[in-house]
């Protein structure tokens, strides 16, 4: 079984990085404010691990809605982050890369507190791994922290600090805003595990 890993290079897929070692690591630029900086970081991340790293462009970011996209969040947006069917497409690219590189298995960094957002639900997981399951391939979706807080997945990983350093989650900017919710986790999660 081959394994690819939706790499943001935020704090979560890095430390699913660490403990799941995948076959492939996918970074998408889908014109988000903050894409340079999250493919500089799982670009290193991908080589201090020696991970065959692919990094896919598709700059949409007039569909954007919220921090992610520079614009005020949509009507229907749970949180300031909410890019509508951001997740729902990220994996349906990711995947498409996972079946052309020979995996068999899609790995994404969702964690327990994701579930603020409807595609960050376990019943979300299981009707994107039922519909990928149904199309030719006989690709598998997994959420292997669904269940963990960040902090709990840093520390069943054992994610080296200096491989977790290069990790970014702001939201807004490709150098930390710290006042996003993606720099406000970071802060709070790195806090946490005595990391400051």
């Amino acid at each position: 079984m081959t394994a690819a890993l939706l790499l943001s290079g935020g704090m979560d897929s890095t430390a699913l990085a660490w403990l799941t070692k995948p076959d492939l690591a996918v970074t998408i630029d889908y014109g988000q404010l903050a894409a340079e900086a999250e493919i500089r970081a799982s670009s290193e991340v991908s080589r201090l691990m020696g991970l065959n790293h692919q990094v896919i462009r598709m700059r949409v970011p007039e569909l954007g809605s919220g921090d992610m996209a520079g614009k005020s969040a949509h009507a229907d947006a749970p949180a300031s982050d909410w890019w509508p069917f951001r997740n729902q497409l990220l994996i349906t690219v990711a995947a498409t890369a996972a079946i052309n590189h020979g995996c068999d298995r899609l790995l994404i960094g969702t964690v327990a507190s994701d579930g603020i957002h409807s595609d960050g639900t376990p019943a979300f997981v299981q009707r994107m791994n039922a519909l990928l399951i149904c199309q030719e391939g006989g690709l598998s979706l997994h959420a292997p922290a669904i269940e963990w807080t960040t902090a709990e997945l840093v520390r069943r990983s054992e994610v080296p600090q200096p491989i977790l350093a290069w990790s970014h989650s702001c939201h807004k900017a490709n150098t930390p805003c710290c006042s996003c919710r993606g720099c406000n986790k970071h802060l709070e999660v790195l806090s946490e595990l005595g990391m400051t």
